[in-house]
């Protein structure tokens, strides 16, 4: 698991300062903010407790959540089809979702989570790699590459599902887009030093290059795609993770960029460490 990147854009010696992470720290707060109000975070007593709420957390998820099949036909499916999807909550009936606009919904689902674990494992990476990937490419772009890769990755598992069971199994989380930051950061900073826990190692921190964390971590990905079963989307990791490399291929070779000026000049190059 990672807990800490270097931040290559922060002033030293002759380099000029740059503001703070403000789009990451916001998304961060968004997506907190948005988890503890819903049904999931069971904090809200607008939901009810028990056997109430989790029937409330499913019909949030549904009204909220990307679901392939709406993703494909941009209609929302009947209260009949929700229900003849794949792992029903038992004892919860299935409610239409009227007024719901699919290609929203791309959007909408990237700040819903299902748990805890859900959210603290996605933020903690957004915490990581999201501050030197915004101050890289800039705050406005920076926010609109992440809800364009968020939504590109739903609706490219959208077309992977059409045909199988899983098309009509909402989709929710910001893997997809956090996913591209972690592409996006590789191809930046392959060389950085980031700082891991190893488990086999009773959990011992150590610093291992960004190409090989991530690296493995993309292979874990594209392994579990294949081998892993229902539950995780492990393809929108994937998918997302390829657009924002290739994305930062884009910026590579030019010079950071500070929020409404020209480029940073720095004097002499920089070296990762």
């Amino acid at each position: 698991m990672a807990l800490a990147a270097p931040d290559h854009t922060e002033a030293r010696g002759d380099r000029p300062a740059v503001p703070a992470p403000a789009v990451t720290y916001a998304l961060i707060a968004v997506n907190t903010l948005l988890f503890l109000l819903g049904p999931a975070a069971g904090l809200n007593p607008l939901y009810g407790t028990g056997q109430a709420r989790i029937c409330a957390e499913q019909r949030y998820e549904q009204r909220w959540g990307a679901v392939p099949a709406e993703l494909l036909t941009g209609h929302p499916l009947t209260a009949e089809q929700l229900a003849a999807g794949p792992d029903p909550v038992p004892g919860c009936p299935a409610s239409p979702t009227p007024g719901k606009r699919p290609a929203v919904s791309a959007l909408t689902g990237l700040f819903l989570h299902a748990g805890w674990l859900h959210l603290l494992g996605n933020l903690l990476f957004l915490h990581v790699f999201g501050p030197t990937v915004e101050r890289r490419i800039g705050r406005t772009r920076y926010l609109l590459f992440y809800l364009a890769a968020g939504s590109l990755a739903s609706y490219g598992f959208a077309l992977a599902e059409a045909h199988s069971p899983g098309s009509t199994r909402v989709l929710i989380g910001a893997s997809g887009a956090i996913s591209a930051v972690l592409g996006a950061y590789l191809r930046l900073h392959p060389r950085a030093r980031v700082t891991t826990l190893v488990p086999l190692l009773l959990f011992l921190p150590l610093r291992f290059p960004a190409w090989l964390v991530l690296g493995l971590w993309f292979a874990l990905q594209w392994w579990s795609v294949h081998s892993a079963g229902p539950g995780v989307a492990y393809l929108v990791h994937v998918i997302g993770f390829s657009a924002g490399f290739l994305y930062a291929c884009t910026m590579v070779g030019h010079p950071p960029r500070r929020p409404g000026r020209g480029p940073i000049r720095w004097p002499h190059p920089t070296k990762e460490r």
